[in-house]
């Protein structure tokens, strides 16, 4: 099958009539009539193809070929060739479908574009196409059938144009067309198009919205200046008949929108001309004015006012000034007086006329000229300062004056309020706190020495009376009951050193030993003695942080704190409860630690909370001082928690109590945390279960020659030889004869102008590696480093057992090095 029609050959054999008996030599008249109509009509079909050839062959804007049944190119003509580049040698034989995009073969669209054809006569085919080079152009044709002589589809005819150029034309408009229509759709204005006899023809989505137009079809084709009335009507339709002049129209009037919403628009109306320029059509924009209209009137009715209110607010500033009991001036830059106020003749003594033109110095007392001067300099630089200083009456009295400057205009505007009064009774009030805190001094003074004075008499009676009893026994050789007495006067006295103990820690005069310490595993030591001394009723609960910081603490102390607040929280519990011991690290911003009196920075928490019957406001306000207790008459001393107290504020920490009536108590102790690890004090610690000397020599430096003669006693009979001095310079001096000295103890608090720490320093001087044992009652810690005593150095604290002397001696000289 060709698209073109072939001719038909030439007769040239001799016709065979059917059903003729014969073959004729010679074409008769008739046959060859017949023979020269279809040479006639071949020649004549010759020349048709010939011109249908050549016209197809000439198309080459148009793309047309020829294919089977299945798809498959048969005809491929010039203009084919031209508009998809394949020539028809390489094209013939292919599947037309290798002209589609990838996109429509895989949707199947070649095929279904023949079905098309096929079923309905013709298909549409407006789509991209794939040319040779692999490039794409957008085609628009169509696909037809082709018949054979029966009427049966033979193949297809498919002929389609190259309208890329006019497909982007087409978007590029499109896109302009949407860009407009966005442009109109979002602008606030009612955009409108009039015919020239200005009926409405198009108003924009945001004219819609601002008249009120729900229903454009309701309003189109009415006559645009009817929308207007009364001298507005006649602007409008002067506006319609300028824009159709050429020129432009304008005017602001008033109108309802479609539903009677009253408003101001700005309207202007200009002609869209047409090629010719001629106008077609009227545009109309109008703009909603309303709010500026409503700010023009507001303008008008503050203008109308404003200067009577000028004049009011001026005489209103005016009595202000007359009637203001505060001295108000105006200086210029340089301090020099240009305006004041009646109040300086009422509060100074001075008229308008003396100070006007004079330097504000000429008035103010000269300790005070300085600040006076710096402060107009600050007014003059934009600042806004304030002073106080002292200013002469007329009379020669001085008064204070507390000023508040500002600049304006080159000047500078300044208000000053007596305040010499207020400061006499500030100084009033301050004398009277002043003597109200030295008799709440005196008052706790007094309890204090009141609560002393009767423990130790106490104490006193009993270290006195059993000695006396112990004497008449003695004297009268009744030796078989002396211990008794002996055990009860050792017994007051250790409890009179408990009591001097607290007293010190209360405060915070006791010698401390810190060390780095792990306070989870000192309170897991002591866990033990805690719930015997607190019993089976007292449930104890132990909650330590995990990776709890190190405190630099005394351990012994923390140790005797825990075990105080143990002991309170089972008191607060008589039907017994539970106890929670909680560790935790603390991280304390400034307005946290000003919130419990510390210094910003990283603490840990020891907190003993009960279940209690807990405190009243009043209770936790006194809770802290010395011989304060709740408890029954000799059921305690109050000296508890004021240890608890002086010890954490020593080792630079806070107590506070958490408490509700009914709901139990917190007592957290905060201590500051230390950047290092805690040793294994287990590992560490030497126990010399023997106590006796081996020859060593011990030299005692005490002024207190009981105590002194008491320990040469104890060491002597131990074994060691032991050398006594006075002061410290009666200790150097042995140091300095040569003696050899295996250890020295010395008293901190030493006369003549030497004290335990700088007798120390002298004799390392002279023996570097000499062991020191420190003895004190008192919290010379600033003499001893304050708690950072250097390795060979120890402390006792006295009152102390005797066995603690010795075991601390043994243990010293135990010790390898100095």
């Amino acid at each position: 099958m060709a698209l073109v029609i072939h001719q038909v050959g030439e007769v040239t054999e001799p016709v065979q009539l059917r059903g003729a008996a014969h073959v004729l030599d010679q074409p008769s008249r008739d046959q060859q009539a017949v023979i020269d109509r279809e040479r006639t009509a071949a020649a004549a079909l010759r020349a048709s193809e010939e011109r249908n050839r050549r016209l197809i062959e000439g198309v080459t804007d148009h793309s047309i070929f020829v294919t089977a049944l299945d798809g498959t190119i048969v005809d491929w003509t010039p203009g084919a060739e031209a508009v998809f580049g394949w020539p028809a040698a390489e094209i013939v034989g292919k599947p037309a479908e290798i002209l589609f995009t990838a996109e429509d073969r895989a949707e199947g669209v070649p095929a279904r574009e023949l079905r098309t054809a096929k079923e309905q006569g013709y298909a549409i085919d407006e789509r991209w196409h794939i040319r040779r080079d692999g490039s794409c152009f957008y085609a628009n044709g169509s696909v037809r059938p082709l018949h054979d002589a029966r009427g049966a589809v033979e193949g297809f005819i498919k002929i389609a144009r190259d309208e890329t150029e006019r497909r982007a034309v087409d978007d590029r408009l499109h896109a302009s067309e949407e860009f407009t229509r966005r442009i109109l759709a979002s602008s606030a204005d009612c955009i409108k198009v009039l015919d020239l006899d200005a009926r409405l023809e198009f108003m924009s989505e945001g004219g819609m919205c601002v008249m009120e137009v729900d229903d454009f079809g309701a309003i189109e084709g009415t006559c645009w200046p009817d929308f207007w009335q009364g001298e507005e009507h006649a602007m409008a339709r002067t506006a319609v008949a300028e824009a159709k002049r050429g020129g432009t129209g304008r005017f602001q009037g008033f109108a309802t929108t479609l539903k009677g919403t009253p408003r101001w628009w700005d309207v202007i109306v200009t002609a869209m001309t047409g090629p010719d320029g001629t106008p077609e059509k009227l545009l109309s924009i109008s703009r909603d004015i309303t709010a500026n209209k409503e700010i023009e009137v507001r303008l008008r009715e503050l203008n109308d006012t404003l200067e009577q209110q000028v004049a009011e607010r001026t005489a209103e500033r005016d009595r202000m000034w007359d009637t203001s009991p505060y001295l108000m001036v105006v200086l210029d830059f340089e301090g020099v007086f240009r305006r004041v106020n009646p109040a300086w003749t009422t509060l100074l003594g001075y008229s308008s006329e003396e100070l006007v033109g004079h330097h504000v110095n000429e008035f103010v007392m000269p300790d005070d000229h300085d600040d006076t001067v710096k402060t107009v300099k600050l007014a003059a630089g934009g600042e806004f300062p304030r002073v106080e200083n002292r200013y002469r009456h007329v009379d020669g009295s001085v008064r204070i004056i507390s000023w508040v400057a500002a600049p304006a205009n080159e000047l500078v505007y300044a208000t000053g309020r007596d305040i010499t009064t207020d400061r006499a009774a500030a100084e009033e009030l301050e004398q009277a706190q002043d003597a109200l805190r030295q008799a709440q001094k005196m008052e706790a003074v007094g309890q204090l020495t009141g609560g002393l004075a009767h423990d130790f008499n106490n104490l006193l009676t009993g270290i006195m009376g059993n000695l006396e009893l112990l004497q008449l026994r003695i004297a009268r050789g009744r030796l078989d009951d002396v211990d008794r007495f002996v055990t009860a006067a050792q017994g007051a006295g250790r409890r009179a050193a408990s009591l001097t103990q607290r007293l010190l820690a209360f405060s915070r005069r006791q010698t401390l030993d810190p060390k780095p310490t792990d306070v989870n595993r000192l309170i897991a030591g002591v866990e033990e003695l805690i719930r015997r001394t607190v019993g089976p009723t007292t449930d104890i609960r132990v909650v330590g942080a995990v990776g709890l910081w190190t405190a630099m603490i005394d351990p012994g102390q923390l140790e005797n704190a825990l075990l105080n607040l143990c002991i309170n929280a089972r008191d607060a519990m008589p039907d017994g409860g539970a106890i929670t011991i909680e560790t935790a690290n603390r991280w304390l911003d400034e307005r946290t630690a000003k919130q419990r009196d510390l210094a910003p920075g990283q603490y840990l928490s020891i907190c003993v909370t009960d279940t209690g019957t807990g405190m009243t406001p009043e209770v936790v306000e006194h809770a802290f001082e010395p011989f304060f207790t709740t408890k029954p008459m000799g059921q305690g001393t109050g000296l508890g928690l004021s240890m608890i107290y002086g010890f954490a504020r020593q080792s630079g920490g806070q107590v506070r109590i958490y408490s509700e009536v009914g709901q139990g108590t917190t007592m957290c102790i905060y201590l500051p945390r230390f950047l290092g690890d805690a040793p294994d004090l287990e590992a560490t610690h030497i126990v010399a279960a023997d106590t006796k000397g081996r020859g060593e020599t011990v030299l005692v430096v005490d002024d207190e020659a009981t105590i002194r003669h008491l320990v040469e006693e104890v060491l002597d009979d131990l074994g060691y030889a032991v050398i006594g001095a006075a002061d410290g310079p009666a200790g150097l001096k042995v140091i300095r004869s040569g003696v050899p000295i295996d250890l020295l103890i010395t008293d901190v608090g030493l006369p003549n102008g030497m004290n335990g720490r700088q007798v120390a320093d002298a004799a390392r001087a002279i023996v570097p590696e000499l062991k020191v044992l420190f003895i004190t009652g008192y919290a010379e810690n600033a003499a001893v480093g304050n708690g950072h005593l250097d390795p060979g150095m120890e402390l006792l604290t006295k009152p102390f057992a005797l066995d603690d002397l010795m075991q601390k001696v043994r243990e010293m000289l135990s010790k390898p090095g100095g």
